[in-house]
């Protein structure tokens, strides 16, 4: 099978300031100012065209990260990301103008695309009818509801048929019949054999959409393998740490990452 995704041993980290002054102490004299954040240590798994891969972990564990890099949003800190073919992230408001109408959002996000204006005219009353937001696609985004948001969202993203879609809680806002819409329309693009990383905290929906899981924990690769296997180990692990304290989270979390630092 042709790889679609080879994610090798990235690492992204940020810097966490006290103060804007300490900000741009950093950025003047480049010295220890600030807090190293580690959001991924060392995370490497292939897709291959035609996976579907649901990222779990609890919040905090990178998933929205690896998806944001995985998408070319944001650069890696080490190691490399090779993505074959275009990649399309659907998070809530992702890439949307709150200035601008939806429908100069359709546009612009077209037009970064590289579609022309004719191909735009083509494409924009279907990514209208599938957002359902006939009424509201003349008013200012920053209007909008997050349903609403995701909506608009989603229906440019799969309306602009991507090789590798990046669902990103998006079906975790707005209703019930919207979200099996989508799933329907994921479907579709999981029987053309197209790729797609699927972040939710519904594990349901996991069950039904997914092959293979990732599992993330505190910026690590926890488990990778398929639905049957990993699931149910995460599902067990998910109801053992509810009942922690945050003192044994905390010490759970530190024992994690030092076990990472040793390999």
């Amino acid at each position: 099978m042709n790889k679609s995704i080879v994610v090798d041993d990235v690492t992204k980290k940020y810097k966490l300031y006290n103060s804007p002054g300490e900000r741009i102490l950093d950025l003047l004299f480049p010295r220890n100012y600030g807090e190293d954040f580690y959001a991924l240590r060392g995370v490497s798994f292939e897709a291959h065209k035609g996976d579907v891969i649901g990222f779990v972990g609890t919040n905090g564990s990178g998933k929205s990260t690896l998806s944001n890099i995985i998408a070319g949003i944001v650069p890696e800190t080490k190691g490399q990301v090779t993505v074959n073919g275009q990649a399309s992230l659907i998070a809530v408001a992702s890439g949307l103008k709150g200035d601008l109408s939806g429908r100069d959002n359709i546009e612009l996000k077209l037009l970064m695309l590289g579609f022309n204006k004719q191909e735009i005219q083509k494409l924009e009353p279907s990514i209208i009818e599938f957002a359902e937001l006939e009424q509201f696609i003349d008013q200012p985004v920053k209007s909008y509801s997050s349903g609403m948001k995701s909506r608009l969202g989603f229906a440019i993203s799969v309306n602009v048929d991507p090789d590798i879609l990046i669902i990103d809680e998006a079906l975790s806002v707005g209703d019930k019949a919207f979200a099996e819409k989508s799933l329907a329309k994921m479907k579709e693009f999981k029987a053309k054999g197209k790729t797609m990383i699927f972040v939710s905290h519904s594990l349901g929906q996991m069950k039904q959409f997914c092959e293979k899981i990732l599992w993330l924990e505190f910026g690590t690769v926890r488990a990778f393998g398929s639905v049957d296997e990993i699931l149910p180990q995460y599902e067990a692990f998910i109801n053992k740490f509810k009942k922690m304290s945050k003192k044994e989270k905390d010490e759970y979390k530190q024992q994690i990452l030092a076990q990472h630092a040793l390999n």
